[in-house]
Protein backbone atom coordinates (compact mmCIF):
# COMPACT_ATOMS: atom_id res chain seq x y z
CA UNK A 1 0.00 0.00 0.00
CA UNK A 2 1.62 3.56 -1.07
CA UNK A 3 3.85 2.03 -2.38
CA UNK A 4 5.43 3.08 -5.94
CA UNK A 5 8.23 1.48 -7.97
CA UNK A 6 11.21 2.94 -9.97
CA UNK A 7 12.66 1.64 -13.52
CA UNK A 8 15.66 1.36 -11.52
CA UNK A 9 16.09 -2.40 -10.78
CA UNK A 10 16.71 -3.32 -7.25
CA UNK A 11 18.06 -6.24 -5.64
CA UNK A 12 16.73 -10.05 -6.99
CA UNK A 13 15.57 -8.67 -9.75
CA UNK A 14 12.67 -6.34 -7.96
CA UNK A 15 12.02 -2.97 -8.23
CA UNK A 16 13.09 -0.45 -6.02
CA UNK A 17 10.37 0.54 -3.19
CA UNK A 18 9.55 3.87 -3.07
CA UNK A 19 6.70 4.91 -0.22
CA UNK A 20 6.05 8.39 -0.72
CA UNK A 21 2.33 8.57 -1.35
CA UNK A 22 1.10 11.45 -4.11
CA UNK A 23 0.29 14.80 -3.16
CA UNK A 24 -3.49 14.70 -2.78
CA UNK A 25 -2.94 11.55 -0.61
CA UNK A 26 -1.01 13.33 1.16
CA UNK A 27 -3.21 15.74 1.84
CA UNK A 28 -5.77 13.28 2.50
CA UNK A 29 -3.83 11.35 5.71
CA UNK A 30 -2.63 14.77 6.81
CA UNK A 31 -6.57 15.50 7.59
CA UNK A 32 -7.04 11.75 8.68
CA UNK A 33 -4.00 11.72 11.36
CA UNK A 34 -5.91 13.56 14.26
CA UNK A 35 -7.97 10.06 14.49
CA UNK A 36 -5.03 7.76 13.84
CA UNK A 37 -3.00 6.84 17.24
CA UNK A 38 -0.05 9.25 17.49
CA UNK A 39 4.11 7.91 18.11
CA UNK A 40 6.74 9.79 18.00
CA UNK A 41 9.57 8.19 16.63
CA UNK A 42 12.90 7.59 18.44
CA UNK A 43 16.22 7.94 16.36
CA UNK A 44 16.42 4.20 15.80
CA UNK A 45 13.21 4.02 13.80
CA UNK A 46 13.94 7.42 12.48
CA UNK A 47 16.84 5.77 10.86
CA UNK A 48 14.37 2.88 9.45
CA UNK A 49 11.59 4.44 8.12
CA UNK A 50 13.82 6.73 6.41
CA UNK A 51 15.57 3.71 4.89
CA UNK A 52 11.94 1.91 4.33
CA UNK A 53 10.46 4.96 2.97
CA UNK A 54 13.23 5.65 0.37
CA UNK A 55 13.91 2.24 -0.77
CA UNK A 56 16.87 1.62 0.82
CA UNK A 57 15.44 -1.43 2.93
CA UNK A 58 14.02 -2.85 -0.68
CA UNK A 59 12.06 -4.87 -0.97
CA UNK A 60 10.48 -3.94 2.42
CA UNK A 61 7.40 -1.99 2.13
CA UNK A 62 7.34 -1.22 6.08
CA UNK A 63 8.16 -2.64 9.03
CA UNK A 64 8.06 -6.12 9.64
CA UNK A 65 5.22 -8.10 10.59
CA UNK A 66 5.47 -11.40 12.73
CA UNK A 67 6.04 -13.74 9.26
CA UNK A 68 8.72 -12.29 8.05
CA UNK A 69 10.16 -11.46 11.29
CA UNK A 70 10.17 -15.24 12.91
CA UNK A 71 11.32 -15.94 9.16
CA UNK A 72 14.52 -13.69 9.25
CA UNK A 73 15.03 -14.87 13.12
CA UNK A 74 15.56 -18.46 12.17
CA UNK A 75 16.29 -18.99 8.03
CA UNK A 76 17.61 -14.90 7.29
CA UNK A 77 15.16 -14.80 4.93
CA UNK A 78 11.70 -12.98 4.67
CA UNK A 79 8.88 -15.21 4.58
CA UNK A 80 8.68 -15.24 0.61
CA UNK A 81 12.25 -16.83 0.57
CA UNK A 82 13.90 -13.42 -0.32
CA UNK A 83 17.24 -12.81 1.58
CA UNK A 84 17.25 -10.37 4.45
CA UNK A 85 19.24 -11.01 7.43
CA UNK A 86 18.06 -8.11 10.09
CA UNK A 87 14.70 -7.86 11.74
CA UNK A 88 13.33 -4.53 11.05
CA UNK A 89 10.81 -3.88 13.90
CA UNK A 90 9.38 -1.05 14.97
CA UNK A 91 8.95 -1.43 18.83
CA UNK A 92 6.51 -0.04 21.07
CA UNK A 93 5.02 -0.38 25.11
CA UNK A 94 2.56 -2.56 25.63
CA UNK A 95 -0.04 0.06 26.89
CA UNK A 96 0.47 1.63 23.43
CA UNK A 97 -0.46 -1.40 21.67
CA UNK A 98 -2.94 -2.69 24.32
CA UNK A 99 -6.05 -1.38 21.83
CA UNK A 100 -4.41 -2.22 18.37
CA UNK A 101 -5.98 -4.42 15.59
CA UNK A 102 -5.56 -5.34 12.43
CA UNK A 103 -6.02 -2.39 9.94
CA UNK A 104 -5.77 -0.15 12.71
CA UNK A 105 -3.75 3.15 11.82
CA UNK A 106 -0.70 4.71 13.39
CA UNK A 107 0.62 8.21 12.64
CA UNK A 108 4.08 7.99 12.98
CA UNK A 109 5.62 11.13 13.68
CA UNK A 110 8.81 13.09 14.04
CA UNK A 111 10.07 14.64 17.57
CA UNK A 112 9.66 18.03 16.16
CA UNK A 113 6.27 17.51 15.58
CA UNK A 114 5.74 16.60 11.96
CA UNK A 115 3.70 13.66 10.22
CA UNK A 116 6.22 11.42 8.48
CA UNK A 117 4.27 8.33 7.58
CA UNK A 118 0.97 6.34 8.41
CA UNK A 119 0.93 2.69 9.04
CA UNK A 120 -1.66 0.32 8.71
CA UNK A 121 -1.21 -2.30 11.61
CA UNK A 122 -0.93 -5.65 10.37
CA UNK A 123 0.27 -7.57 13.22
CA UNK A 124 1.30 -7.09 17.07
CA UNK A 125 2.78 -9.57 19.08
CA UNK A 126 5.00 -9.64 21.63
CA UNK A 127 8.66 -11.11 20.68
CA UNK A 128 10.86 -13.22 22.83
CA UNK A 129 13.65 -10.49 22.96
CA UNK A 130 16.16 -13.21 24.54
CA UNK A 131 15.95 -15.44 21.62
CA UNK A 132 16.23 -12.55 19.45
CA UNK A 133 19.45 -11.39 20.53
CA UNK A 134 20.63 -14.82 20.67
CA UNK A 135 19.90 -15.71 16.78
CA UNK A 136 20.60 -12.14 14.97
CA UNK A 137 23.68 -11.07 17.85
CA UNK A 138 25.28 -14.57 18.65
CA UNK A 139 25.07 -13.84 22.13
CA UNK A 140 22.65 -13.00 24.66
CA UNK A 141 25.63 -11.39 26.59
CA UNK A 142 24.68 -7.16 27.56
CA UNK A 143 28.22 -6.22 27.24
CA UNK A 144 27.35 -6.04 23.34
CA UNK A 145 25.92 -2.52 22.37
CA UNK A 146 23.34 -4.42 19.87
CA UNK A 147 22.02 -7.07 22.63
CA UNK A 148 22.37 -3.65 25.10
CA UNK A 149 19.96 -1.92 23.60
CA UNK A 150 17.51 -4.54 22.34
CA UNK A 151 17.23 -5.71 26.02
CA UNK A 152 17.31 -2.15 27.84
CA UNK A 153 15.95 0.17 25.35
CA UNK A 154 13.65 -2.09 23.39
CA UNK A 155 9.86 -1.99 23.59
CA UNK A 156 8.51 -4.98 24.38
CA UNK A 157 5.37 -5.51 21.84
CA UNK A 158 6.29 -5.26 17.81
CA UNK A 159 4.12 -3.86 15.48
CA UNK A 160 4.26 -4.63 11.75
CA UNK A 161 2.34 -2.86 9.06
CA UNK A 162 2.70 -1.09 5.08
CA UNK A 163 3.78 2.12 5.19
CA UNK A 164 2.25 5.82 3.79
CA UNK A 165 4.92 8.55 3.68
CA UNK A 166 3.52 11.78 3.91
CA UNK A 167 6.77 13.87 3.37
CA UNK A 168 10.55 12.67 2.88
CA UNK A 169 12.73 12.90 5.89
CA UNK A 170 13.39 16.33 7.77
CA UNK A 171 17.62 16.89 7.35
CA UNK A 172 19.08 20.11 9.10
CA UNK A 173 22.97 19.36 7.54
CA UNK A 174 24.24 18.51 4.53
CA UNK A 175 21.67 18.54 2.15
CA UNK A 176 23.88 18.02 -0.83
CA UNK A 177 25.74 14.65 0.59
CA UNK A 178 22.36 12.93 1.49
CA UNK A 179 21.02 10.85 -1.38
CA UNK A 180 18.12 8.69 -1.49
CA UNK A 181 19.09 5.38 -3.41
CA UNK A 182 17.18 6.64 -6.70
CA UNK A 183 19.10 9.84 -6.95
CA UNK A 184 22.75 7.64 -6.06
CA UNK A 185 21.86 6.05 -9.00
CA UNK A 186 21.02 8.56 -11.02
CA UNK A 187 24.17 10.17 -10.12
CA UNK A 188 26.19 7.24 -11.00
CA UNK A 189 24.71 6.70 -14.07
CA UNK A 190 25.22 10.33 -15.40
CA UNK A 191 28.66 10.53 -14.24
CA UNK A 192 28.73 6.94 -16.42
CA UNK A 193 30.11 5.12 -13.70
CA UNK A 194 28.97 1.20 -14.48
CA UNK A 195 30.76 -0.40 -11.41
CA UNK A 196 30.72 1.06 -8.03
CA UNK A 197 32.73 -0.05 -4.93
CA UNK A 198 31.09 1.17 -1.52
CA UNK A 199 33.69 1.99 1.49
CA UNK A 200 31.27 1.04 4.52
CA UNK A 201 32.63 3.29 8.16
CA UNK A 202 31.74 4.24 11.17
CA UNK A 203 35.03 5.98 12.11
CA UNK A 204 37.47 8.94 10.39
CA UNK A 205 39.54 8.02 7.16
CA UNK A 206 43.53 8.06 7.52
CA UNK A 207 46.20 7.99 5.11
CA UNK A 208 45.71 3.74 5.20
CA UNK A 209 41.78 4.13 4.43
CA UNK A 210 42.38 6.02 1.69
CA UNK A 211 45.40 3.61 0.41
CA UNK A 212 42.91 0.81 1.26
CA UNK A 213 40.25 2.16 -0.76
CA UNK A 214 41.77 3.44 -4.21
CA UNK A 215 43.25 -0.38 -4.22
CA UNK A 216 40.03 -2.02 -3.85
CA UNK A 217 38.24 0.29 -6.33
CA UNK A 218 41.43 -0.22 -9.02
CA UNK A 219 41.49 -4.30 -8.39
CA UNK A 220 37.78 -4.30 -9.61
CA UNK A 221 38.30 -0.99 -12.39
CA UNK A 222 35.20 0.54 -10.29
CA UNK A 223 34.69 3.76 -9.10
CA UNK A 224 34.40 4.77 -5.45
CA UNK A 225 32.10 5.22 -3.30
CA UNK A 226 32.64 6.53 0.52
CA UNK A 227 29.12 5.68 2.21
CA UNK A 228 29.91 6.44 5.89
CA UNK A 229 26.83 5.81 8.41
CA UNK A 230 25.81 8.91 9.96
CA UNK A 231 23.05 7.63 11.88
CA UNK A 232 23.42 5.44 14.68
CA UNK A 233 26.98 3.53 15.46
CA UNK A 234 28.89 2.05 18.41
CA UNK A 235 28.48 3.97 21.77
CA UNK A 236 31.78 6.41 21.90
CA UNK A 237 32.22 6.13 18.70
CA UNK A 238 33.79 10.22 16.78
CA UNK A 239 30.41 11.90 16.73
CA UNK A 240 29.65 12.46 12.49
CA UNK A 241 29.55 16.08 12.49
CA UNK A 242 33.40 15.56 12.98
CA UNK A 243 33.25 12.43 10.49
CA UNK A 244 31.92 14.37 8.02
CA UNK A 245 34.18 17.02 8.09
CA UNK A 246 37.31 14.29 7.95
CA UNK A 247 35.67 12.94 5.27
CA UNK A 248 34.98 16.26 3.23
CA UNK A 249 38.93 16.94 3.68
CA UNK A 250 39.89 13.49 1.87
CA UNK A 251 37.72 13.58 -0.83
CA UNK A 252 40.54 15.49 -3.09
CA UNK A 253 43.00 12.71 -2.31
CA UNK A 254 41.18 11.07 -4.86
CA UNK A 255 42.06 11.50 -8.83
CA UNK A 256 39.05 13.63 -10.31
CA UNK A 257 35.83 11.73 -10.76
CA UNK A 258 36.41 8.62 -9.15
CA UNK A 259 35.21 8.80 -5.70
CA UNK A 260 32.02 10.38 -4.47
CA UNK A 261 30.69 10.76 -0.95
CA UNK A 262 27.10 10.17 0.54
CA UNK A 263 26.11 10.13 3.95
CA UNK A 264 24.08 7.22 5.01
CA UNK A 265 21.16 7.65 7.49
CA UNK A 266 21.58 3.95 9.07
CA UNK A 267 20.87 2.67 12.68
CA UNK A 268 23.72 0.27 12.88
CA UNK A 269 23.27 -2.81 15.25
CA UNK A 270 26.76 -3.86 15.67
CA UNK A 271 25.63 -6.95 14.50
CA UNK A 272 28.84 -8.48 12.85
CA UNK A 273 28.10 -11.49 9.85
CA UNK A 274 24.66 -10.77 9.63
CA UNK A 275 24.99 -6.97 9.60
CA UNK A 276 28.05 -7.44 6.61
CA UNK A 277 25.16 -9.10 5.06
CA UNK A 278 22.27 -6.33 5.97
CA UNK A 279 24.90 -3.88 4.44
CA UNK A 280 25.41 -5.25 1.14
CA UNK A 281 22.20 -5.63 0.38
CA UNK A 282 21.74 -1.74 1.15
CA UNK A 283 24.75 -0.84 -0.73
CA UNK A 284 23.04 -2.84 -3.72
CA UNK A 285 19.88 -1.08 -3.22
CA UNK A 286 22.20 2.47 -3.40
CA UNK A 287 23.69 1.19 -6.76
CA UNK A 288 26.94 -0.46 -5.80
CA UNK A 289 28.01 -3.09 -7.68
CA UNK A 290 30.69 -4.23 -4.75
CA UNK A 291 31.30 -3.48 -0.94
CA UNK A 292 34.61 -3.80 1.13
CA UNK A 293 34.12 -5.88 3.62
CA UNK A 294 36.98 -5.64 6.23
CA UNK A 295 37.92 -8.12 9.32
CA UNK A 296 35.29 -7.87 11.79
CA UNK A 297 32.82 -5.70 9.80
CA UNK A 298 30.08 -4.30 11.57
CA UNK A 299 31.40 -5.82 14.87
CA UNK A 300 31.47 -4.42 18.85
CA UNK A 301 35.11 -5.85 19.24
CA UNK A 302 35.40 -7.95 22.58
CA UNK A 303 33.76 -8.52 25.64
CA UNK A 304 35.83 -7.11 28.73
CA UNK A 305 36.85 -11.12 29.22
CA UNK A 306 38.58 -10.75 25.58
CA UNK A 307 36.84 -12.53 24.02
CA UNK A 308 35.42 -11.48 20.40
CA UNK A 309 31.89 -11.53 20.12
CA UNK A 310 32.84 -12.37 16.44
CA UNK A 311 35.66 -13.75 14.45
CA UNK A 312 37.83 -11.51 12.22
CA UNK A 313 36.77 -13.40 8.95
CA UNK A 314 32.89 -14.66 9.83
CA UNK A 315 31.33 -11.58 8.12
CA UNK A 316 33.67 -12.16 4.95
CA UNK A 317 32.71 -15.55 4.81
CA UNK A 318 28.82 -14.84 5.11
CA UNK A 319 28.63 -12.19 2.78
CA UNK A 320 30.86 -14.11 0.17
CA UNK A 321 28.16 -17.40 0.46
CA UNK A 322 25.50 -15.16 -0.35
CA UNK A 323 27.12 -12.70 -2.58
CA UNK A 324 25.56 -13.87 -5.77
CA UNK A 325 22.32 -14.29 -4.69
CA UNK A 326 22.48 -10.30 -3.35
CA UNK A 327 23.87 -9.55 -6.40
CA UNK A 328 26.96 -7.82 -4.85
CA UNK A 329 30.19 -8.32 -5.42
CA UNK A 330 32.92 -8.47 -2.49
CA UNK A 331 36.30 -7.16 -2.33
CA UNK A 332 37.50 -8.67 1.33
CA UNK A 333 40.02 -6.44 3.48
CA UNK A 334 43.69 -5.82 2.48
CA UNK A 335 45.68 -4.42 5.04
CA UNK A 336 48.12 -1.88 3.94
CA UNK A 337 50.58 -0.41 5.99
CA UNK A 338 53.37 2.11 6.03
CA UNK A 339 57.06 1.33 5.79
CA UNK A 340 59.40 4.25 6.96
CA UNK A 341 62.26 2.91 4.63
CA UNK A 342 60.46 3.56 1.72
CA UNK A 343 58.06 6.13 2.75
CA UNK A 344 54.61 4.33 1.35
CA UNK A 345 51.66 2.12 2.04
CA UNK A 346 51.71 -1.88 1.13
CA UNK A 347 50.60 -4.99 2.13
CA UNK A 348 53.21 -7.00 4.97
CA UNK A 349 53.66 -9.17 1.20
CA UNK A 350 54.74 -6.19 -0.99
CA UNK A 351 56.92 -4.88 1.75
CA UNK A 352 58.94 -7.85 2.88
CA UNK A 353 60.58 -8.84 5.70
CA UNK A 354 63.29 -5.80 5.70
CA UNK A 355 60.07 -3.06 6.15
CA UNK A 356 60.12 -0.37 9.20
CA UNK A 357 56.61 -0.86 9.96
CA UNK A 358 54.72 2.15 11.64
CA UNK A 359 51.40 1.71 12.86
CA UNK A 360 49.45 3.70 15.19
CA UNK A 361 46.41 1.74 16.58
CA UNK A 362 42.92 3.77 17.63
CA UNK A 363 44.14 3.99 21.47
CA UNK A 364 47.46 4.99 20.52
CA UNK A 365 45.88 7.84 18.51
CA UNK A 366 43.13 9.03 21.34
CA UNK A 367 46.22 8.92 23.63
CA UNK A 368 48.21 11.60 21.26
CA UNK A 369 44.86 13.74 21.05
CA UNK A 370 44.34 13.36 24.80
CA UNK A 371 47.95 14.70 25.69
CA UNK A 372 47.48 17.49 22.95
CA UNK A 373 51.05 15.29 21.46
CA UNK A 374 51.77 15.09 17.70
CA UNK A 375 50.36 13.11 15.10
CA UNK A 376 52.85 11.91 12.92
CA UNK A 377 52.23 13.14 9.17
CA UNK A 378 52.63 9.32 8.01
CA UNK A 379 49.33 8.41 9.59
CA UNK A 380 46.58 10.92 9.07
CA UNK A 381 46.27 14.48 6.81
CA UNK A 382 47.15 17.86 8.38
CA UNK A 383 43.42 18.59 7.76
CA UNK A 384 42.00 15.77 8.90
CA UNK A 385 44.22 16.05 12.38
CA UNK A 386 43.17 19.12 12.68
CA UNK A 387 39.57 18.47 12.76
CA UNK A 388 39.74 15.67 15.57
CA UNK A 389 41.29 18.49 17.82
CA UNK A 390 38.73 20.50 17.26
CA UNK A 391 36.58 18.08 18.44
CA UNK A 392 38.78 16.25 21.37
CA UNK A 393 41.18 18.78 22.51
CA UNK A 394 43.79 17.61 24.84
CA UNK A 395 42.72 16.80 28.23
CA UNK A 396 43.51 19.71 29.75
CA UNK A 397 41.32 21.77 27.59
CA UNK A 398 38.34 19.54 27.89
CA UNK A 399 35.25 20.25 30.29
CA UNK A 400 34.28 17.61 32.98
CA UNK A 401 31.39 16.85 35.66
CA UNK A 402 31.98 15.61 38.83
CA UNK A 403 29.09 13.56 40.51
CA UNK A 404 28.96 13.53 43.84
CA UNK A 405 26.55 11.34 45.58
CA UNK A 406 25.74 10.49 49.14
CA UNK A 407 22.49 9.86 50.94
CA UNK A 408 22.84 12.79 52.98
CA UNK A 409 22.13 15.97 50.74
CA UNK A 410 23.97 18.23 53.44
CA UNK A 411 26.69 16.25 53.09
CA UNK A 412 26.88 16.35 49.78
CA UNK A 413 26.55 20.06 49.06
CA UNK A 414 29.48 20.64 51.40
CA UNK A 415 31.64 18.51 49.32
CA UNK A 416 30.01 20.72 46.07
CA UNK A 417 30.75 23.90 48.11
CA UNK A 418 34.64 23.13 48.55
CA UNK A 419 34.77 21.65 44.86
CA UNK A 420 33.69 24.94 43.49
CA UNK A 421 35.59 27.10 45.48
CA UNK A 422 38.66 25.12 44.21
CA UNK A 423 37.84 25.41 40.50
CA UNK A 424 36.57 28.80 41.15
CA UNK A 425 40.20 29.80 42.12
CA UNK A 426 41.87 27.64 39.70
CA UNK A 427 39.82 29.90 37.49
CA UNK A 428 40.73 27.55 34.12
CA UNK A 429 37.32 27.17 33.42
CA UNK A 430 33.80 28.24 34.12
CA UNK A 431 31.80 26.26 37.23
CA UNK A 432 28.30 25.39 36.71
CA UNK A 433 27.27 23.51 40.23
CA UNK A 434 23.78 21.85 39.98
CA UNK A 435 23.06 20.58 43.68
CA UNK A 436 20.72 17.81 44.22
CA UNK A 437 17.75 20.13 44.73
CA UNK A 438 18.03 20.33 40.80
CA UNK A 439 15.36 18.24 38.71
CA UNK A 440 16.97 14.74 37.77
CA UNK A 441 15.28 15.10 34.19
CA UNK A 442 17.38 18.22 33.85
CA UNK A 443 20.50 17.70 35.37
CA UNK A 444 21.81 15.54 32.57
CA UNK A 445 21.03 17.61 29.55
CA UNK A 446 22.54 20.46 31.53
CA UNK A 447 25.63 18.79 32.70
CA UNK A 448 26.13 17.40 29.43
CA UNK A 449 25.84 20.77 27.66
CA UNK A 450 27.86 22.54 29.65
CA UNK A 451 30.77 20.03 29.87
CA UNK A 452 30.79 19.49 26.30
CA UNK A 453 31.85 22.80 25.81
CA UNK A 454 34.99 23.07 28.24
CA UNK A 455 33.32 23.98 31.67
CA UNK A 456 33.24 22.13 34.60
CA UNK A 457 30.38 20.78 36.09
CA UNK A 458 30.15 19.76 40.29
CA UNK A 459 26.77 17.69 40.76
CA UNK A 460 24.91 15.73 43.05
CA UNK A 461 22.46 13.22 43.69
CA UNK A 462 21.17 11.00 46.75
CA UNK A 463 23.10 7.51 46.44
CA UNK A 464 19.72 5.98 46.87
CA UNK A 465 18.44 7.34 43.89
CA UNK A 466 20.21 4.75 41.55
CA UNK A 467 18.47 4.95 38.20
CA UNK A 468 18.89 8.71 38.41
CA UNK A 469 22.62 8.15 39.10
CA UNK A 470 23.40 5.56 36.54
CA UNK A 471 21.00 7.76 33.48
CA UNK A 472 23.20 10.57 34.10
CA UNK A 473 26.77 8.49 33.96
CA UNK A 474 25.50 7.06 30.35
CA UNK A 475 24.14 10.87 29.23
CA UNK A 476 27.21 11.85 29.85
CA UNK A 477 29.77 9.71 27.91
CA UNK A 478 31.37 11.67 25.40
CA UNK A 479 30.61 14.60 26.98
CA UNK A 480 34.33 15.57 28.80
CA UNK A 481 35.57 13.77 31.36
CA UNK A 482 33.45 12.22 33.87
CA UNK A 483 34.04 11.15 37.62
CA UNK A 484 31.43 9.95 40.42
CA UNK A 485 32.28 10.70 44.13
CA UNK A 486 30.73 8.45 46.69
CA UNK A 487 30.41 10.24 50.33
CA UNK A 488 29.32 8.25 53.21
CA UNK A 489 27.17 10.28 55.60
CA UNK A 490 28.33 10.67 58.88
CA UNK A 491 26.90 8.12 61.44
Amino acid sequence: MGADETNLVAPHGGALVDLTVSPDRADELEREAAGFKRLVLNARQLCDIEQLVTGGFSPLTGFMGQPDYESVLNEMRLADGTLWSMPISLDVSPDFASDLTEDSRIALFHPEGVLLAVLTVGSVWQPNLEEEASKVFGTTNDEHPGVKTLLSDTGSTYVGGEIEAVRPAQHHTYPRLRHTPEELRREFMSRGWDKVVAFQTRNPMHRAHVELTRRASAEQDANLLIHPVVGLTKPGDVEYHTRVRCYKAVIGSYPANTAALSLLQLAMRMGGPREAVWHAIVRKNYGCSHLIVGRDHAGPGSASDGTPFYGPYEAQELVEEHAEEIGVGIVSFQMVVYDATTDRYGTHEELGTDADIKNLSGTQLRNLLNDGSDIPSWFSYPEVVSELRKSYPPKSRRGFTVLVTSSDAATADVVLDILSEKLLEDGARPVTVLDSETAPSLLPLVAREVAKNGGAVIASLRSEDSENVGTVRDSLRGAGEFVQLDIAAES
